[in-house]
């Protein structure tokens, strides 16, 4: 298990570092941040998260399943469906506000509008995390088998190279709300924690719970896909020339699939 958290701890806090870098944009780019160069952000991650959800979860659930004598789609259907659960009762429990949004969703709260928007952006990193942290335990249980860690490394790749403009979709509309440079970047470098902290979590849960992998790996394909579906690509063709949108979504899917395909 040592090792799957080595694994895990590199690979999250890899594409925390990325949601990093994103975020230190702020410093860089003055003016306000282009609601097209937005969509295109919003509508990539779309993309990667699509693709990771089927080469990175669903397919190796499927396998890992098989190859233990079961029914493939059985825990694949399965865990997709509580993935799905677990992202609805956050979604309902954790106050946040969606950027552009006039009303807050979840539990009535006190928190500034900063803080909500900051949680909406966390709450759709949590899923990210875990399905980097179960690669990599995926692979720590098959005595690190080398196409498995590959296939973790590029799933790290991807969530991260997606992060990169994610973090900067986090911080930029945060300084357009007010905040000081330094506390934009912070906010939006911390919405990122939650990735090697889920990571982290989920390989502890794997090691306990091993012959359940399959239903693992499927739940996180199902809360990723939750956030695409619910957030990512609704705001990914708000405004006019949707089509921009639908072209990150695109290009994202291409990208993982490359990588997944390629690495993996």
């Amino acid at each position: 298990m040592r090792q799957a958290l080595l694994w895990a701890a590199a690979g999250t806090g890899f594409t925390f570092l990325m949601t990093t870098l994103g975020a230190a944009m702020v410093f860089l780019l003055r003016r306000r941040s282009s609601p097209l160069l937005q969509r295109i952000f919003l509508g990539f991650a779309a993309g990667v998260m699509i693709a990771a959800s089927v080469w990175s979860l669903l397919i190796p659930a499927i396998e890992e399943a098989e190859a233990a004598g079961g029914i493939g789609w059985v825990p694949a259907a399965g865990g997709f469906v509580l993935g799905i659960a677990l992202m609805l009762a956050l979604d309902g429990l954790l106050p946040h506000l969606h950027n552009g949004a006039a009303q807050a969703e979840g539990l009535p709260s006190s928190f500034r509008r900063t803080t909500l928007l900051v949680l909406a952006v966390t709450l759709h990193n949590i899923p990210e995390g875990m399905a980097v942290g179960l690669t990599f335990a995926r692979a720590a249980q098959h005595s690190g088998d080398t196409g498995l860690l590959a296939a973790a490394g590029a799933l790290a790749l991807g969530i991260g190279i997606q992060n990169f403009p994610e973090g900067a979709a986090v911080s930029l509309p945060l300084r357009e709300e007010g905040l000081s440079h330094r506390r934009a970047f912070a906010y939006g470098a911390l919405s990122g924690v939650v990735e090697p902290l889920f990571g982290v979590l989920v390989v502890l849960a794997a090691a306990q719970l091993t012959p359940f992998m399959p239903w693992l790996l499927s739940a996180a394909a199902g809360a990723m896909l939750y956030v695409v579906v619910e957030e990512l690509i609704p705001a990914a063709h708000l405004g006019e020339h949707s089509n921009t949108g639908t072209l990150g979504v695109m290009a994202g899917f291409l990208v993982m699939m490359v990588l997944d395909v390629a690495l993996g």
